[in-house]
């Protein structure tokens, strides 16, 4: 379980802590059972696109480009005219961002945060559940860890990213897509990629 100003911390907790927690945590869907894939990496969404899936402003999206916090991957503003473009894995952190302000964190804490998700890969994000006291956020990645800081009595909320994964998935289904060299635009390539996302949202939902 690691802080994300690079803390380990430790939680110890007797049985039924344990026990109480775990079942919280269950609840809550904080645990790890997802099998998640991206999309194509040359696949991507316009600014509005990107905050009608992450339920932001277009103030907001381009504030946090413009500062660093979260950057178009697909295809970034190279001058007048040109459409940025944002990864699935943008969004995806877009969300995340949504979901740590609404719950009150600081803009600071989340800056710190983001930098950490950032650096690892798209797979292992599906396995990560960030945890928050209001001050501070926690990054988890097993369920004893999630348990521990429950127990502990540190963790307020949690933020299971693979739950966050399919949320933005089954949102961006419904909403188009292009191609990082302009292709797609509404054409053959934008509806693949929509119809594959589609596909797998249709896919969890019939078991």
């Amino acid at each position: 379980m690691t802080r994300t100003g690079d803390t380990d911390l430790t939680a110890q907790s007797t049985s039924e802590a344990r026990a109480e927690a775990a079942i919280t945590a269950g609840v809550q869907g904080l645990l790890f059972e997802d099998d998640l894939r991206p999309m194509p990496a040359d696949v991507g969404f316009r600014g509005p696109t990107a905050c009608a899936a992450a339920g932001i402003t277009y103030r907001q999206l381009d504030y946090w480009a413009r500062t660093g916090l979260v950057s178009p991957s697909v295809r970034p503003a190279t001058g007048s005219g040109t459409q940025r473009l944002y990864g699935f894995r943008d969004v995806l952190l877009l969300k995340v961002i949504k979901r740590l302000l609404d719950a009150g964190i600081s803009l600071q804490q989340i800056r710190t945060a983001i930098a950490h998700l950032s650096k690892r890969g798209i797979d292992d994000l599906t396995q990560i559940t960030l945890m928050s006291d209001g001050a501070s956020v926690y990054m988890c990645t097993s369920p004893d860890e999630v348990i521990d800081l429950l127990a502990g009595g540190q963790g307020v909320f949690g933020i299971a990213l693979g739950g966050v994964w399919r949320e933005v998935e089954g949102s961006l289904s419904e909403l188009p897509t292009e191609r990082a060299d302009g292709h797609g635009d509404g054409g053959e390539g934008d509806s693949h990629a929509s119809d594959e996302l589609a596909a797998r949202r249709r896919a969890r939902m019939t078991g």
